[in-house]
C-alpha cells in the first residue's frame, strides 16, 4: 500500500496540510461520516466552546477510525467545519486539529470551512475524513 502526500513547490506553502494525496489503486479506504461533539449518550460536549467541541470531535473520530481498523496516521483527507463569523474561531479549532496528531506524521489534504449552522443544536464543530485501512486490519 502506498500513499503519496504532496506539497506542490510552486504553490503557497500550506500551514500543516498537503496539497494532494494519491492512494494506490486496490487500497481499502474508509469514508467516515462527520464526527460530532456528542458524548456516548448523545449529549453535546462543550456548549459554546469550539475548542472543547473540537477536542471531543477528534476523540470521537479516533474511536470511529479504530472501529474500522484504521487510525489518525492513515487519514488522507479531511474537511473541518466550524460555525464562525470570523477567522479567529477557525484558527482556534485548526490549532486543536494540528495539536491532536491528526495531521501527523505526514500532513494530509484538508479543508477548513466557516459555516453558519451544523446539524445538532449548539454544535460548532464537525470533521469528516477519508482514511486508508491497512491490509489485515479488522473492520
Amino acid at each position: 500500500m502506498t500513499v503519496q502526500r504532496t506539497v506542490v513547490p510552486s504553490l503557497f506553502p500550506p500551514p500543516g496540510y498537503a496539497h494532494a494525496a494519491v492512494v494506490e489503486a486496490g487500497t481499502r479506504l474508509a469514508f467516515l461520516a462527520g464526527s460530532v461533539p456528542l458524548d456516548p449518550e448523545g449529549k453535546l460536549v462543550g456548549e459554546g466552546d469550539p475548542v472543547r467541541q473540537a477536542e471531543q470531535v477528534i476523540a470521537n473520530l479516533e474511536e470511529a477510525l479504530r472501529a474500522v481498523g484504521s487510525d489518525p496516521s492513515q487519514v488522507v483527507a479531511s474537511t473541518v467545519y466550524v460555525v464562525a463569523h470570523e477567522p479567529g474561531a477557525l484558527t482556534e479549532v485548526w490549532e486543536v486539529v494540528r495539536a491532536s496528531g491528526l495531521l501527523t506524521p505526514q500532513p494530509h489534504t484538508s479543508t477548513l470551512l466557516g459555516v453558519t449552522v451544523l446539524g445538532y443544536p449548539g454544535q460548532l464543530v464537525e470533521i469528516t475524513v477519508t482514511a486508508v485501512v491497512p491490509d489485515g486490519a479488522a473492520g
